[in-house]
C-alpha cells in the first residue's frame, strides 16, 4: 500500500525526521490558506499522485499549464494559480504510463535554500533478507538515469536484523553521500530514524528523492515516497487511514475485497489460476504459444464458489480480454468447487470470449463432469500446454 508525499512527511515528523513544513489542499483557497500559513517568501505548489517523475511530468489539459506537478511559487497569487492549473486535471509521468493521473490533493510546502541534492533510501532486500540502505550523491530527478549509466555511484548497506542499527551505519551512509562535521551527525541519527521506522511500520519501501543539503548545512527529507506490507496492515490502523481509494485500479480493489491477488496487464488472455507460482507459469506458457496475459490472478489455495465467481466478474469486466484461460491445481482446493464456480458464473455473466479449463488433483473427475454436463461452451484441456494452445488459437481464431 502507498501512500502521498505529505502523508509520509506527516510520519517523518512523528520519528524526527527533517522535512519543511507544508499542508496538503483539496481546493483551491485551501491552497491559498496553506499558502498564508508558511513564511514564504517562496512556496513548493506540489500535486499528489501514487507516481514518482512528478516534476518532470505535463498535464493532459492544455489550460494547466506546462511546468509538471512540481512548482515553485514566488507569490500567492501563483499559488492560487498553480493550484487552479492543476486541481482536478490529469498529471502524466513517467510512471503513470500515458493515461495519467487525476490531481485530487496538492501539497503547499515551505520553500528551501537548497545547496546540493542526494538520494537515500530503504527497503526490504530479498537476496540478504535485510533491511538495505541505498544512497548516491546524485539525488534528484535523474536519478533513473544515474542508476543506468553510472550505477558505481550508487552505494549499498545491509543491516543485520540480529544487531540492528548501529551508529556506523549511519556513518557509512553519510560517508557516501560525502556529508562532513555536523552533517555526519545528522545523518546518523536520521538514518537510525528511518531503519526504525520501516521496522516498526512494516515499510517494503521508504525514498527520500531528493535528501537535501541547505546552505546553512542542515540535512532535510524534502520528498517521501512510502509503501507498506499488505500482509502486515492489520497492525497499523493508523496507516490504513490513509490509503487513497481513488489512486488505486478499480479492479485490483475490488480484487482485494474478496481477497484475490489481481494485477492488471496489457495482454488479451484473462488468467484464473490457484497459487502464485502456478500462476506465473501460466502467464510463461500463454507468452510462449505467442500470446499475452491480461492479468495475474491467484484465486489462493481454498477459495469457495462465490470468490470464484467474482474472480470470473473481475476479468470480464476489462475489456481488453477476448479469452479465459482457468488453470486450477486441487490441492487444498476441489476441482469440483472450481468447477461449480465456472459454471455459475458463465450462466450468470452469459460469457461470450472463449473459456479453457484445465484441472487437476482433488475431484478432478467430479470438476470435468460438471463441466461437460453444463451445456455451456467450455473448452476442456489436458494439461497446460494443451489449455495455452487452445486458448492462444480461440483467441486469434476471433481477432
Amino acid at each position: 500500500m502507498n501512500i502521498h508525499e505529505y502523508q509520509a512527511k506527516e510520519l517523518y515528523r512523528q520519528y524526527g525526521v527533517p522535512t519543511p513544513t507544508g499542508y496538503p489542499a483539496f481546493t483551491v483557497d485551501e491552497a491559498v490558506a496553506a499558502a498564508q500559513k508558511l513564511p514564504g517568501p517562496v512556496w513548493v505548489v506540489k500535486a499528489q499522485i501514487h507516481a514518482g517523475g512528478r516534476g518532470k511530468g505535463s498535464f493532459k489539459e492544455a489550460e494547466a499549464g506546462d511546468k509538471g506537478g512540481v512548482r515553485l511559487a514566488k507569490s500567492i497569487d501563483e499559488v492560487k494559480e498553480f493550484a487552479n492549473q492543476m486541481l482536478g486535471k490529469t498529471l502524466v509521468t513517467v510512471q503513470t504510463g500515458a493515461a495519467g493521473r487525476q490531481v485530487n490533493r496538492l501539497y503547499i510546502e515551505d520553500g528551501s535554500a537548497i545547496e546540493r541534492e542526494l538520494y537515500l533510501s530503504a527497503l526490504v532486500d530479498r537476496a540478504t533478507s535485510r533491511v538495505a540502505f541505498i544512497v548516491s550523491q546524485d539525488g534528484g530527478m535523474d536519478i533513473e538515469k544515474v542508476a543506468h549509466d553510472t550505477p558505481e555511484r550508487i552505494t549499498t548497506l545491509s543491516i543485520d536484523p540480529a544487531s540492528g542499527f548501529q551508529q556506523f551505519h549511519g556513518r557509512k551512509v553519510a560517508f557516501a553521500l560525502g556529508l562532513k562535521g555536523d552533517q555526519v551527525k545528522q545523518c546518523v541519527k536520521m538514518v537510525n530514524a528511518l531503519y526504525n521506522m520501516v521496522i516498526e511500520k512494516d515499510m517494503s519501501l521508504l525514498e527520500i528523492n531528493p535528501l537535501v543539503v541547505t546552505k546553512d548545512g542542515s540535512l532535510i527529507a524534502l520528498d517521501g515516497k512510502m509503501d507498506f506490507d499488505s500482509n502486515a496492515l492489520f497492525r497499523h490502523a493508523e496507516i490504513v487511514e490513509m490509503r487513497d481509494l481513488a489512486e488505486e485500479d478499480p479492479m485490483e480493489l475490488e480484487a482485494s475485497k474478496y481477497d484475490l491477488s489481481y494485477v492488471k496487464l496489457d495482454g488479451n488472455i484473462g488468467c484464473m489460476v490457484n497459487g502464485a507460482g502456478l500462476a506465473m507459469a501460466t502467464m510463461d506458457i500463454i507468452k510462449l504459444y505467442g500470446a499475452e496475459p491480461a492479468n495475474f490472478l491467484d484465486v489462493g489455495g481454498g477459495a469457495s464458489k462465490e470468490k470464484v465467481q467474482a474472480a470470473f466478474k473481475i476479468i470480464l469486466n476489462d475489456p481488453a480480454v477476448k479469452g479465459i484461460l482457468v488453470n486450477i491445481f486441487g490441492g487444498i482446493m476441489r476441482c469440483d468447487i472450481i468447477a461449480e464456480g465456472v459454471v455459475a458464473a458463465a450462466r450468470e455473466m452469459e460469457i461470450k470470449v472463449p473459456l479453457v479449463v484445465r484441472l487437476e488433483g482433488t475431484n478432478v473427475d467430479l470438476g470435468k463432469k460438471i463441466l461437460s454436463e453444463s451445456g455451456l461452451k467450455i473448452i476442456p484441456a489436458d494439461d497446460l500446454a494443451d489449455a495455452a494452445k487452445k486458448i492462444t488459437d480461440e483467441v486469434k481464431a476471433v481477432a
